[in-house]
Protein backbone atom coordinates (compact mmCIF):
# COMPACT_ATOMS: atom_id res chain seq x y z
CA UNK A 1 0.00 0.00 0.00
CA UNK A 2 1.75 3.24 -0.93
CA UNK A 3 -0.33 6.30 0.10
CA UNK A 4 0.60 9.78 -1.70
CA UNK A 5 1.01 13.39 -0.65
CA UNK A 6 -1.21 15.25 -2.26
CA UNK A 7 0.36 18.17 -1.14
CA UNK A 8 3.93 17.21 -2.88
CA UNK A 9 5.03 18.50 -5.83
CA UNK A 10 3.90 15.35 -9.06
CA UNK A 11 6.87 15.31 -11.79
CA UNK A 12 4.95 14.87 -15.04
CA UNK A 13 8.11 14.26 -18.13
CA UNK A 14 7.73 14.95 -21.24
CA UNK A 15 5.07 18.20 -20.49
CA UNK A 16 4.51 19.54 -23.55
CA UNK A 17 3.45 16.83 -24.91
CA UNK A 18 -0.16 15.46 -26.23
CA UNK A 19 -0.76 13.40 -23.50
CA UNK A 20 0.97 15.34 -20.66
CA UNK A 21 -0.97 18.27 -21.26
CA UNK A 22 -4.14 16.56 -20.42
CA UNK A 23 -2.53 14.69 -17.44
CA UNK A 24 -1.05 18.46 -16.11
CA UNK A 25 -4.07 20.12 -16.48
CA UNK A 26 -6.33 17.88 -14.74
CA UNK A 27 -3.60 17.71 -12.02
CA UNK A 28 -4.51 21.48 -11.78
CA UNK A 29 -7.72 21.38 -11.39
CA UNK A 30 -7.21 19.22 -8.74
CA UNK A 31 -5.31 22.12 -7.16
CA UNK A 32 -1.77 20.06 -7.03
CA UNK A 33 1.78 21.15 -7.76
CA UNK A 34 3.22 20.27 -11.20
CA UNK A 35 7.26 20.14 -12.13
CA UNK A 36 6.59 19.52 -15.48
CA UNK A 37 9.92 18.55 -17.45
CA UNK A 38 10.44 20.21 -20.95
CA UNK A 39 12.74 21.07 -23.07
CA UNK A 40 13.36 24.65 -23.00
CA UNK A 41 11.99 26.62 -20.01
CA UNK A 42 12.39 29.74 -21.47
CA UNK A 43 10.40 29.18 -24.90
CA UNK A 44 7.19 30.65 -23.61
CA UNK A 45 5.60 30.48 -27.29
CA UNK A 46 5.69 26.46 -26.57
CA UNK A 47 4.47 26.76 -22.60
CA UNK A 48 1.56 29.12 -23.23
CA UNK A 49 -1.17 26.45 -23.19
CA UNK A 50 0.29 25.55 -19.87
CA UNK A 51 0.63 28.77 -18.27
CA UNK A 52 -2.86 29.61 -19.19
CA UNK A 53 -4.45 26.71 -17.68
CA UNK A 54 -2.18 27.20 -14.52
CA UNK A 55 -3.73 31.06 -14.10
CA UNK A 56 -7.03 29.90 -14.17
CA UNK A 57 -7.01 26.83 -11.80
CA UNK A 58 -5.86 26.11 -8.07
CA UNK A 59 -2.80 24.42 -8.84
CA UNK A 60 0.63 25.53 -9.69
CA UNK A 61 2.95 24.48 -12.29
CA UNK A 62 7.05 24.90 -12.30
CA UNK A 63 9.39 23.96 -15.87
CA UNK A 64 12.74 22.10 -15.64
CA UNK A 65 14.33 21.16 -18.42
CA UNK A 66 15.11 17.94 -19.36
CA UNK A 67 16.37 15.72 -21.93
CA UNK A 68 15.63 12.03 -22.14
CA UNK A 69 19.05 11.16 -23.09
CA UNK A 70 20.29 13.21 -20.08
CA UNK A 71 21.19 11.03 -17.39
CA UNK A 72 21.60 14.18 -14.52
CA UNK A 73 18.60 16.16 -16.14
CA UNK A 74 15.36 14.67 -13.74
CA UNK A 75 17.12 15.29 -10.13
CA UNK A 76 16.02 18.64 -9.95
CA UNK A 77 12.58 18.37 -11.12
CA UNK A 78 12.24 15.42 -9.06
CA UNK A 79 13.17 17.41 -5.78
CA UNK A 80 10.50 16.85 -3.06
CA UNK A 81 8.16 14.64 -5.11
CA UNK A 82 6.56 11.41 -3.90
CA UNK A 83 4.85 10.69 -7.57
CA UNK A 84 6.33 10.47 -10.81
CA UNK A 85 4.68 10.03 -13.79
CA UNK A 86 6.88 9.31 -17.04
CA UNK A 87 5.09 10.28 -20.18
CA UNK A 88 7.71 11.43 -21.89
CA UNK A 89 8.94 8.74 -24.86
CA UNK A 90 9.11 9.13 -28.84
CA UNK A 91 6.28 8.19 -31.15
CA UNK A 92 6.69 8.68 -34.64
CA UNK A 93 6.13 6.47 -37.68
CA UNK A 94 8.78 8.09 -39.56
CA UNK A 95 12.69 7.85 -38.24
CA UNK A 96 15.92 7.63 -39.77
CA UNK A 97 17.38 5.28 -37.55
CA UNK A 98 15.12 3.49 -35.40
CA UNK A 99 17.77 2.43 -33.21
CA UNK A 100 18.69 6.03 -32.79
CA UNK A 101 15.45 7.50 -32.93
CA UNK A 102 13.10 5.24 -31.36
CA UNK A 103 14.26 2.52 -29.07
CA UNK A 104 17.51 4.22 -27.43
CA UNK A 105 15.64 7.38 -26.23
CA UNK A 106 13.08 5.46 -24.73
CA UNK A 107 15.21 2.99 -22.89
CA UNK A 108 17.97 5.52 -21.75
CA UNK A 109 14.90 8.02 -20.78
CA UNK A 110 13.15 5.23 -18.85
CA UNK A 111 16.22 4.58 -17.11
CA UNK A 112 17.69 7.74 -16.24
CA UNK A 113 14.00 9.05 -14.80
CA UNK A 114 14.71 5.89 -12.25
CA UNK A 115 17.68 6.03 -11.94
CA UNK A 116 16.67 10.32 -10.48
CA UNK A 117 13.41 8.39 -8.76
CA UNK A 118 16.29 5.78 -6.76
CA UNK A 119 18.54 8.56 -6.14
CA UNK A 120 15.70 11.21 -4.51
CA UNK A 121 14.36 9.97 -1.31
CA UNK A 122 10.95 11.19 -0.99
CA UNK A 123 9.72 8.96 -3.91
CA UNK A 124 7.26 6.60 -3.53
CA UNK A 125 5.49 5.75 -6.83
CA UNK A 126 6.34 5.75 -10.51
CA UNK A 127 3.42 6.28 -13.12
CA UNK A 128 5.01 4.74 -16.33
CA UNK A 129 3.04 4.97 -19.91
CA UNK A 130 3.98 2.41 -21.51
CA UNK A 131 1.70 1.29 -24.38
CA UNK A 132 -0.99 -1.89 -25.82
CA UNK A 133 2.47 -2.20 -28.16
CA UNK A 134 4.52 -3.49 -25.61
CA UNK A 135 1.64 -6.40 -25.29
CA UNK A 136 1.65 -7.01 -28.68
CA UNK A 137 3.08 -6.24 -32.74
CA UNK A 138 0.78 -6.88 -35.02
CA UNK A 139 -3.20 -7.86 -34.91
CA UNK A 140 -2.14 -11.06 -36.09
CA UNK A 141 -0.41 -12.15 -32.27
CA UNK A 142 -3.56 -11.75 -31.03
CA UNK A 143 -5.22 -14.80 -32.05
CA UNK A 144 -2.83 -16.99 -30.49
CA UNK A 145 -3.11 -15.21 -27.11
CA UNK A 146 -5.13 -16.62 -24.22
CA UNK A 147 -8.77 -16.28 -25.29
CA UNK A 148 -7.86 -14.20 -28.31
CA UNK A 149 -7.50 -10.93 -27.11
CA UNK A 150 -5.07 -8.53 -24.96
CA UNK A 151 -4.45 -9.05 -21.18
CA UNK A 152 -2.18 -7.42 -18.90
CA UNK A 153 -0.15 -11.00 -18.34
CA UNK A 154 1.03 -10.91 -22.20
CA UNK A 155 4.05 -9.54 -23.56
CA UNK A 156 5.15 -8.48 -27.52
CA UNK A 157 7.33 -10.50 -28.81
CA UNK A 158 6.91 -10.33 -32.58
CA UNK A 159 8.62 -6.61 -33.02
CA UNK A 160 11.90 -5.41 -34.46
CA UNK A 161 13.74 -2.53 -35.31
CA UNK A 162 13.11 -3.54 -39.08
CA UNK A 163 9.28 -4.42 -38.20
CA UNK A 164 7.32 -2.66 -35.64
CA UNK A 165 9.91 -0.37 -34.50
CA UNK A 166 7.68 2.04 -32.30
CA UNK A 167 6.31 -1.01 -30.77
CA UNK A 168 10.18 -2.32 -29.90
CA UNK A 169 10.77 0.71 -28.31
CA UNK A 170 8.02 0.37 -25.99
CA UNK A 171 8.35 -2.94 -24.92
CA UNK A 172 12.24 -2.63 -23.98
CA UNK A 173 11.74 0.60 -22.30
CA UNK A 174 8.61 -0.92 -19.82
CA UNK A 175 10.76 -4.10 -19.86
CA UNK A 176 13.52 -2.07 -18.43
CA UNK A 177 11.05 -0.50 -16.14
CA UNK A 178 10.19 -3.50 -14.78
CA UNK A 179 13.62 -4.89 -13.92
CA UNK A 180 14.76 -1.37 -12.41
CA UNK A 181 11.51 -1.66 -10.26
CA UNK A 182 12.49 -4.99 -9.28
CA UNK A 183 16.14 -4.36 -7.91
CA UNK A 184 14.60 -1.70 -5.24
CA UNK A 185 11.96 -1.59 -2.59
CA UNK A 186 11.67 2.05 -1.65
CA UNK A 187 9.14 2.97 -4.36
CA UNK A 188 7.02 1.35 -6.49
CA UNK A 189 5.90 1.23 -10.18
CA UNK A 190 2.23 1.15 -12.21
CA UNK A 191 2.38 0.96 -15.94
CA UNK A 192 -0.35 2.37 -17.63
CA UNK A 193 -0.83 0.49 -21.36
CA UNK A 194 -2.94 2.20 -23.73
CA UNK A 195 -4.35 1.75 -27.23
CA UNK A 196 -4.35 4.46 -29.72
CA UNK A 197 -5.04 7.57 -27.55
CA UNK A 198 -7.53 10.17 -29.03
CA UNK A 199 -9.13 13.13 -28.14
CA UNK A 200 -8.84 16.66 -28.04
CA UNK A 201 -5.44 17.26 -26.45
CA UNK A 202 -4.57 21.20 -25.36
CA UNK A 203 -2.76 22.04 -28.37
CA UNK A 204 -4.61 21.80 -31.41
CA UNK A 205 -1.66 22.57 -33.48
CA UNK A 206 0.05 18.90 -31.47
CA UNK A 207 1.89 17.39 -34.80
CA UNK A 208 1.81 13.90 -33.25
CA UNK A 209 0.63 10.75 -34.66
CA UNK A 210 -2.75 10.87 -33.29
CA UNK A 211 -3.57 14.22 -34.79
CA UNK A 212 -2.33 13.32 -37.93
CA UNK A 213 -4.54 10.01 -38.16
CA UNK A 214 -7.77 12.24 -37.54
CA UNK A 215 -6.43 14.60 -39.91
CA UNK A 216 -6.06 12.09 -42.71
CA UNK A 217 -9.82 11.05 -42.19
CA UNK A 218 -11.03 14.39 -42.79
CA UNK A 219 -8.95 15.58 -45.55
CA UNK A 220 -9.26 13.41 -48.50
CA UNK A 221 -6.40 11.35 -48.11
CA UNK A 222 -8.86 7.92 -47.92
CA UNK A 223 -11.70 10.01 -49.44
CA UNK A 224 -11.16 6.88 -52.28
CA UNK A 225 -11.19 4.34 -50.20
CA UNK A 226 -10.86 3.58 -46.13
CA UNK A 227 -7.84 0.34 -45.55
CA UNK A 228 -9.26 -1.25 -43.29
CA UNK A 229 -7.16 -1.37 -40.01
CA UNK A 230 -8.92 -2.85 -36.65
CA UNK A 231 -7.30 -1.26 -33.61
CA UNK A 232 -8.10 -0.19 -30.03
CA UNK A 233 -9.11 3.49 -29.43
CA UNK A 234 -8.92 5.63 -25.92
CA UNK A 235 -9.93 9.15 -25.54
CA UNK A 236 -7.55 10.97 -23.98
CA UNK A 237 -8.93 12.45 -21.21
CA UNK A 238 -9.20 8.68 -19.49
CA UNK A 239 -5.81 8.04 -20.03
CA UNK A 240 -4.80 10.77 -17.93
CA UNK A 241 -7.49 10.27 -15.62
CA UNK A 242 -6.00 6.81 -15.39
CA UNK A 243 -2.27 7.81 -14.43
CA UNK A 244 -3.72 10.26 -12.13
CA UNK A 245 -5.75 7.42 -10.26
CA UNK A 246 -2.20 4.79 -10.81
CA UNK A 247 -0.63 6.89 -8.53
CA UNK A 248 -3.02 8.28 -6.04
CA UNK A 249 -5.16 4.79 -5.57
CA UNK A 250 -3.01 3.02 -2.38
CA UNK A 251 -2.95 -1.13 -4.02
CA UNK A 252 -2.49 -0.13 -7.52
CA UNK A 253 -0.14 -2.86 -8.56
CA UNK A 254 1.15 -3.65 -12.06
CA UNK A 255 0.38 -3.12 -16.02
CA UNK A 256 -3.18 -1.32 -16.97
CA UNK A 257 -5.01 -2.04 -20.54
CA UNK A 258 -6.20 1.41 -21.60
CA UNK A 259 -8.84 0.65 -24.70
CA UNK A 260 -12.22 1.67 -24.59
CA UNK A 261 -13.33 0.45 -27.72
CA UNK A 262 -12.50 -2.65 -29.99
CA UNK A 263 -12.88 -0.70 -33.49
CA UNK A 264 -11.33 0.53 -36.88
CA UNK A 265 -10.89 3.40 -39.40
CA UNK A 266 -13.73 2.35 -41.36
CA UNK A 267 -15.61 2.69 -38.42
CA UNK A 268 -14.38 5.60 -36.91
CA UNK A 269 -14.81 7.84 -40.22
CA UNK A 270 -18.45 6.32 -40.14
CA UNK A 271 -18.56 7.79 -36.78
CA UNK A 272 -17.46 11.22 -38.34
CA UNK A 273 -19.99 11.07 -41.26
CA UNK A 274 -22.89 10.70 -39.04
CA UNK A 275 -21.58 14.43 -37.22
CA UNK A 276 -20.36 15.87 -40.08
CA UNK A 277 -22.15 14.95 -43.13
CA UNK A 278 -20.78 15.80 -46.63
CA UNK A 279 -19.06 18.93 -45.40
CA UNK A 280 -15.86 17.59 -45.46
CA UNK A 281 -13.88 15.25 -47.53
CA UNK A 282 -14.76 12.06 -44.70
CA UNK A 283 -12.65 8.77 -45.93
CA UNK A 284 -15.88 6.00 -47.14
CA UNK A 285 -15.74 2.95 -48.86
CA UNK A 286 -13.45 -0.24 -47.72
CA UNK A 287 -9.97 -0.12 -49.62
CA UNK A 288 -9.55 -4.35 -50.62
CA UNK A 289 -6.47 -5.38 -48.78
CA UNK A 290 -4.69 -7.06 -51.40
CA UNK A 291 -4.20 -2.95 -52.91
CA UNK A 292 -3.56 -1.71 -49.98
CA UNK A 293 -0.77 -5.03 -50.04
CA UNK A 294 0.17 -3.50 -53.47
CA UNK A 295 0.44 -0.13 -53.27
CA UNK A 296 0.80 0.54 -49.67
CA UNK A 297 5.01 0.53 -49.15
CA UNK A 298 4.50 2.99 -52.62
CA UNK A 299 2.62 5.74 -50.66
CA UNK A 300 3.63 5.36 -47.28
CA UNK A 301 7.33 3.65 -46.19
CA UNK A 302 5.75 2.58 -42.99
CA UNK A 303 2.74 0.84 -45.05
CA UNK A 304 5.05 -2.64 -45.58
CA UNK A 305 3.63 -5.55 -47.24
CA UNK A 306 4.39 -7.52 -43.82
CA UNK A 307 2.40 -4.73 -41.89
CA UNK A 308 -0.38 -4.89 -44.41
CA UNK A 309 -0.15 -8.66 -44.66
CA UNK A 310 -0.81 -9.03 -40.88
CA UNK A 311 -3.07 -5.90 -39.69
CA UNK A 312 -5.21 -5.29 -42.40
CA UNK A 313 -8.89 -6.86 -41.91
CA UNK A 314 -7.62 -8.43 -38.90
CA UNK A 315 -9.64 -7.48 -35.54
CA UNK A 316 -7.89 -5.97 -32.83
CA UNK A 317 -9.58 -6.86 -28.85
CA UNK A 318 -8.33 -5.97 -25.69
CA UNK A 319 -9.07 -7.10 -22.23
CA UNK A 320 -10.19 -3.24 -20.13
CA UNK A 321 -11.56 -5.02 -16.88
CA UNK A 322 -8.93 -4.41 -14.82
CA UNK A 323 -8.66 -0.68 -15.39
CA UNK A 324 -12.33 -0.20 -14.83
CA UNK A 325 -12.16 -2.42 -11.46
CA UNK A 326 -8.81 -1.40 -9.93
CA UNK A 327 -8.35 2.64 -11.43
CA UNK A 328 -11.99 3.51 -11.70
CA UNK A 329 -12.05 4.19 -15.34
CA UNK A 330 -15.45 4.73 -17.51
CA UNK A 331 -14.82 4.61 -20.85
CA UNK A 332 -16.94 7.45 -23.24
CA UNK A 333 -18.46 6.33 -26.07
CA UNK A 334 -16.05 6.57 -29.06
CA UNK A 335 -18.39 8.92 -31.44
CA UNK A 336 -17.82 11.39 -28.42
CA UNK A 337 -13.84 10.78 -28.67
CA UNK A 338 -13.58 10.95 -31.87
CA UNK A 339 -15.64 14.10 -32.83
CA UNK A 340 -14.65 15.79 -30.12
CA UNK A 341 -11.40 15.81 -32.05
CA UNK A 342 -12.74 16.28 -35.06
CA UNK A 343 -13.85 19.56 -34.06
CA UNK A 344 -11.03 20.35 -32.64
CA UNK A 345 -8.67 20.07 -35.81
CA UNK A 346 -11.56 22.25 -37.57
CA UNK A 347 -11.42 25.09 -35.02
CA UNK A 348 -7.74 24.82 -35.52
CA UNK A 349 -8.29 24.99 -39.38
CA UNK A 350 -6.37 22.04 -39.95
CA UNK A 351 -9.34 20.40 -41.94
CA UNK A 352 -10.79 22.76 -44.14
CA UNK A 353 -14.63 21.98 -45.47
CA UNK A 354 -15.01 20.20 -49.19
Amino acid sequence: MTVINPDAPILVTGGTGYLAGVIISQLLDKGHTVHATVRDPSNSGKLQHLDTLAEASPGHIRYFKADLRDADAFAPAMAGCELVIHTASPFSSHVADPQRDLVEPAVEGTRNVLAAANATDGVRRVVLTSSCAAIYGDNSDIAGMPEGKLTEAVWNTSSSLRHGAYSLSKTLAEREAWTLAGEQSRWDLVTINPSLILGPGLDPQTRGESYSLMTQMGNGTMANGIPDFRIGVVDVREVAAAHIAAGFTPDAEGRHILSGHNTGFIEMCGLLRESFGTGYRIGKGRLPKALVWLVGPMINPGLTRKMVSRNVGIAFVADNTKSQARLGVHYRPLAETVTDHFRQLIEAGRIKPA
